[in-house]
């Protein structure tokens, strides 16, 4: 009788051979069927990692210093971790918020919770007060583990939870670093089910709270396989991934692909982005697969590229579409070609350009293997050429989270028609390659982080000179949009340089740093009849203003010394 571990590998295998076949892998692969119980940690990690010497991850800082973790040591370390959280109380089907940076801990204590079967809760570090309040509460969070530095933040965060921190564990915390005194032997099967959550995690949205996704045990772990055929990563292979831990894609990228792989993860810290700096790691290290959201290759192409690509053999984007110059230029740089990918908090990759076929400039590429994405017209409810990106439920992907938690509304209407409803509009050609049009709603992108238009309103009104405020993405060279406030003063204020300066530093300090808002216009409003603000007139207005059709009266944050810092 195959083993879990077996009937995994077996579809990976049959993945990596079609790496350069589409077609084939779209007509042979389908979801692996693992019966009443099914652990990643244990049935597909510990499988290929125990005794294992290769490199697993790699971190380089940025002042040089690197720690290299071979396979083995992460199954180990994971299985110290595991027991020390275990005999803190953490067990099966808890959730464990987890607030740490790109460093070993993040990784081993990802799969430790995993190993006992309870639920990660991945949190940004760029998170403040406000938002950990809202998260513990409504993530059910029974544990936290954070690094030493962030441990204030959680002062006034109410629930009766275990704190575990990394570092010097201050009063009331629990030192993780213990963990690495036990000699704890291999984790056992924690008996977990297919359809036992996993993950959770809060996704921005237009309505007053962010979404809280649920992923199972398989919808991530097992639904990565399409995300691992699209990288393309082999075993030996270094992978890089861009990203910031707390949020989707670094599981996607730089957790469960490269891994399901058996591939090196890299990673590069740094406080401050250079490009001359990462491409010097890139071909140090040898990477061989590179993803990086747009707003990096942007910064990429302004860099010296002259001196080669190094080892790279596949270059990926996501988050956000691809501008087709970008593409241009480091294909004549370095012979190789930047392939876009789809996907969501909700689905892991579900669209994308893999190896071996075409690419389209503009084209985020073709439904990969075991995904059905049909185009389903808005006004219609049936598919066609043009319309929203949507999964066809009748062929319900193994990818596809269980839905947002608690929140019936908002699941019936993702679910609506027999379709999920991804929100997001394109086009398809007549070789059924997807083109991303926009958003069915209000939230957008800035630099590879969603932004939710609301939670930033919300923060911005709560000043007093401002009586209304609507948040829209503005047109930017580097950034693809950045977040722009068109605000309504209350009467008294002025609409001057002081104004704007005291809205945007009151913004700056109650906002994350990826929420921030780059620029101010004074204005009355645009509403519809009801009263609801028409935020797709201001948004026109930017495109106008890109185009130089419109002259606006804004000040931009860089227009402000005293915000620099």
């Amino acid at each position: 009788m195959e083993s879990t571990t077996d009937t995994y590998r077996a579809a990976r295998d049959l993945l990596q051979e079609c790496s350069r076949d589409y077609a084939g892998a779209v007509a042979r692969f389908s979801w692996p069927d693992f019966g009443d119980r099914f652990n990643w940690a244990v049935d597909w990690f510990d499988a290929v990692a125990r005794g294992v010497e290769r490199t697993a991850l790699w971190i380089v800082e940025e002042d040089g210093s690197e720690a290299r973790y071979s396979f083995d040591a992460m199954a180990r370390r994971s299985d110290q971790v595991a027991a020390h959280l275990a005999a803190h109380g953490v067990g099966r089907g808890d959730r464990v918020l987890l607030m740490l940076d790109n460093q070993v801990e993040l990784w081993e204590s990802m799969l430790a919770v995993m190993k006992l079967g309870a639920v990660v809760l991945p949190t940004t570090t760029a998170v403040g007060s406000a938002d950990l309040a809202d998260r513990v509460a409504r993530g059910g969070a029974r544990h936290v583990l954070a690094n030493a530095a962030d441990t204030g933040k959680f002062v006034g965060v109410p629930g009766d939870y275990t704190r575990f921190a990394v570092g010097d564990a201050p009063e009331g915390w629990i030192a993780y670093r213990d963990a690495y005194l036990r000699d704890a032997p291999p984790s056992p099967h924690p008996g977990t089910a297919p359809g036992d959550p996993q993950l959770l995690y809060f996704t921005s949205g237009t309505t007053s709270r962010p979404k809280l996704v649920e992923h199972t045990q398989v919808s991530y772990p097992v639904g990565h396989l399409a995300t691992s055929f699209w990288v393309a990563a082999k075993p030996g292979d270094v992978h890089l991934n861009i990203s910031s831990p707390g949020w989707a894609k670094h599981a996607w990228s730089c957790f469960f692909a490269p891994w399901i792989a058996e591939a090196t993860i890299f990673v590069f810290n740094y406080a401050r982005f250079d490009a001359a700096a990462l491409l010097a790691q890139v071909r140090r290290a040898g990477v061989n697969t590179f993803c990086a959201p747009p707003t990096v290759w942007r910064m990429l192409i302004k860099a010296d590229l002259s001196g080669g690509p190094g080892q790279l053999r596949e270059l990926m984007s996501a988050g956000e579409p691809l501008n087709p110059e970008v593409l241009d230029q480091v294909r004549q740089a370095w012979g190789l070609t930047i392939r876009d990918g789809y996907g969501q908090t909700e689905l892991p990759l579900a669209v994308g350009n893999v190896p071996g076929m075409p690419v389209k400039p503009g084209s985020m590429g073709l439904p990969l293997p075991g995904v059905p994405i049909v185009l389903v017209d808005p006004l219609t409810g049936k598919p066609g050429r043009e319309g929203e990106i949507c999964v066809d439920l009748a062929r319900r992907p193994l990818s596809l989270m269980t839905g947002y938690q608690d929140d019936p509304e908002r699941n019936a209407e993702a679910m609506a028609g027999g379709y999920y409803h991804t929100g997001d509009v394109a086009s398809e050609d007549e070789d059924g390659y997807i083109f991303y049009i926009g958003r069915t709603d209000d939230v957008f992108k800035a630099s590879d982080y969603k932004i939710s238009p609301f939670e930033l309103e919300s923060v911005l009104i709560e000043h007093p000179a401002v009586a209304e405020a609507a948040v829209v993405p503005a047109p930017d060279e580097l950034r693809l949009a950045v977040p722009k406030a068109y605000v309504a003063l209350a009467p008294g204020y002025p609409p001057t340089r002081e104004t704007a300066l005291e809205i945007l530093r009151h913004a700056r300090e109650h906002l994350s740093p990826y929420q921030r808002v780059r620029r101010i216009e004074f204005t009355e409003l645009p509403k519809t009849i009801s009263g609801k603000i028409r935020r797709v007139d201001l948004r026109g207005r930017e495109q106008q203003a890109a185009l130089g059709d419109v002259e606006l009266a804004e000040w931009r944050d860089e227009q402000f010394p005293e915000l620099r810092g």
